[in-house]
């Protein structure tokens, strides 16, 4: 990764945690860490960093019933997936890194499709 690329991904998140909001500092480290949530938050931060793309109009009603604010939720819910996101990619690139000092880097080409074809 790029040295412009790491440092505008360590501003976004320092931004989104520790910059100005509704949620506390706390709440936010939280929710990107998706550790020591406040029970309220808990199940959808969880939700958001495992599982995005099942989160419903449901969950942000439960969680906003729970008394989470709406601009709380919205800057919960970008912590958890900005740390989910830099723990994906940290595990990445650990993984690209191991295997290239071990001298068996992937080599990376084309794959089949299911129907045999390539992409």
């Amino acid at each position: 990764m790029s040295e412009a690329a790491k440092r505008y991904r360590e501003t976004v998140v320092r931004r989104a945690v520790g910059g100005p909001g509704t949620a506390s500092t706390d709440a936010r480290r939280a929710a990107f860490d998706n550790a020591g949530v406040d029970q309220r938050a808990r199940d959808f931060v969880d939700k958001v960093a495992r599982r995005a793309w099942t989160v419903t109009d449901g969950d942000v009603a439960a969680t906003k019933a729970a008394g989470v604010s709406e601009d709380e939720i919205f800057e919960l819910a970008v912590c958890a997936a900005l740390g989910q996101a830099t723990r994906q990619l940290d595990a990445a690139l650990a993984a690209l890194d191991a295997a290239t000092a071990a001298g068996s880097a992937p080599v990376l080409g084309p794959r089949r499709t299911d129907d045999g074809g390539t992409r």
